[in-house]
């Protein structure tokens, strides 16, 4: 195999690419976007699923092994499907997994089994219906749980992804923490971010050190489990539990230094960082003829640009209001 070339000059190599296939989504969380007012992207605007393959293959000849399909809600875009059979036959690429919000019909669960594709996340910030339609803006509780029990029935690698905020489900850390004894699950929690697509942000009150103490105060005794250098979470898992939770410290970003992640937004706009600007937009380059030579100079320029960490990242972005979430791809 070729020398690995996507590495920043603070010596990161990037081998994860975050693929958003859609900014749209039948979901309406509070943290990610509005409930109305959305300007989303014109199909025409969204890059093709043959040039999201194009772009994915070039990344995997540049050393990428791992793709995350995200949103928006990656399936409510037609098509995603013979498009994800396709991109598991890429060279090079050794792991597909999804991000979705758990609206999942049962033979879209057969096809990814099919595919191959085992490892999901999927977004559930409660455990009451309740509570999940105040956060959702969307009446499908029981549809969501109903596809996380078939997934873990038929073995997937099942990832609870729960953003903590005040006064929304703090109630719900301990039951979360809990759901782990019986199912072979992992929970993540994750400090609340700045992209709900509005101009206004409060900083989070839940910090990943109360998320940690407020389970600490609940479970004396708790095993921290080995991760992989490149994780964002901090795992652990209560003695004799089946399932692990993680803390992730997406706002706090204490993981930027191992951090492997290169983004491709819906829209073709590339991103090193989450938190900072667009570094280019592939889609316009693709459409204007650009070379698969010229594609890479403007990839590795951009990785060659990446800030230290997601706060020289931020500080470099000069924007009127938040991003959606769901523009940028989680």
């Amino acid at each position: 195999m070729s020398e690995p070339l996507l590495i920043d000059k603070y010596g990161r190599q990037l081998t994860y690419l975050r693929l958003s296939v859609t900014d749209r989504c039948n979901f309406r969380c509070y943290y990610c976007m509005p409930e109305e007012g959305m300007d989303f992207a014109a199909r025409q605007e969204l890059l093709s699923f043959d040039e999201m393959y194009q772009l994915s293959a070039l990344f995997c000849r540049l050393g990428v092994s791992k793709i995350r399909i995200t949103g928006g809600e990656p399936f409510v875009r037609a098509g995603i499907l013979p498009f994800l059979r396709k991109l598991s036959q890429l060279p090079g690429l050794e792991e597909i997994t999804v991000t979705s919000n758990g609206t999942l019909t049962r033979k879209q669960i057969q096809e990814l089994q099919e595919i191959g594709i085992r490892k999901i996340n999927i977004s559930l910030d409660s455990l009451d219906r309740e509570r999940f339609f105040k956060i959702t803006r969307r009446d499908s509780f029981e549809a969501v749980f109903a596809s996380i029990f078939h997934l873990l029935e038929l073995g997937f690698d099942l990832k609870l992804n729960c953003v903590v905020a005040e006064n929304k489900n703090i109630q719900d850390i301990l039951p979360f923490v809990e759901l782990t004894k019986e199912h072979a699950l992992a929970v993540r929690f994750l400090e609340e971010m700045p992209f709900n697509g509005s101009d206004t942000f409060d900083l989070p009150q839940w910090s990943h050190r109360e998320i940690f103490q407020h389970i600490q105060n609940q479970y004396q005794v708790l095993e921290k489990l080995q991760s992989e250098p490149t994780s964002t979470s901090v795992n652990y898992q209560v003695p004799g539990y089946k399932g692990s939770f993680g803390i992730i410290p997406s706002f706090s970003r204490t993981f930027c230094g191992t951090c492997n992640r290169i983004r491709l937004g819906a829209t073709g706009e590339l991103r090193t960082c989450l938190y900072g600007p667009p570094a280019t937009n592939l889609r316009d380059l693709l459409r204007m003829g650009a070379t698969p030579a010229q594609l890479e100079e403007e990839i590795l320029s951009a990785v060659s640009k990446r800030e230290k960490d997601g706060f020289a990242a931020e500080a470099s972005y000069v924007h009127s209001k938040h991003e959606s979430m769901s523009v940028l791809g989680g």
